[in-house]
């Protein structure tokens, strides 16, 4: 019964030198045609073909990832620039740069102190 989980590399290897060793049996004739040297090689060509079609398909995926990857990266810079931009123009306590979704600079929390007792704890 076939399954969707591919055959490990050794059982395929083993696969294919056993067509390789049928090509030599002189006078081999099944009974199921599908089982013929002829059925065989034609499914060892579209066996093959289909793994061409998976590589590409894998080389195309990997290259519209990378092209996703990059793109996302240059976006993520120019947000970060505009972002820049608009603390410039507007101040870092502007309602601009809060509709940014960054924090107005009298909403942060000044920092506090350490008494001498609390950083010797490490």
């Amino acid at each position: 019964m076939p399954s969707n989980q591919r055959l490990p590399a050794h059982v395929l290897q083993a696969d294919l030198d056993c067509i390789t060793a049928l090509k030599a049996i002189a006078g081999y004739a099944p009974s199921n045609p599908a089982d013929s040297l002829s059925a065989i090689t034609e499914l060892q060509t579209r066996v093959a073909a289909a793994g061409e079609r998976e590589l590409h398909a894998a080389n195309s995926h990997a290259a519209a990832r990378d092209d996703a990857v990059l793109l996302e990266n240059e976006r993520h810079e120019r947000v970060k620039s505009v972002k820049n931009q608009v603390r410039a123009q507007f101040g870092n306590d502007s309602n601009e740069v809060a509709s940014l979704g960054l924090k107005k600079a009298s909403e942060r929390k000044a920092p506090k102190r350490k008494s001498k007792g609390e950083g010797d704890e490490g």
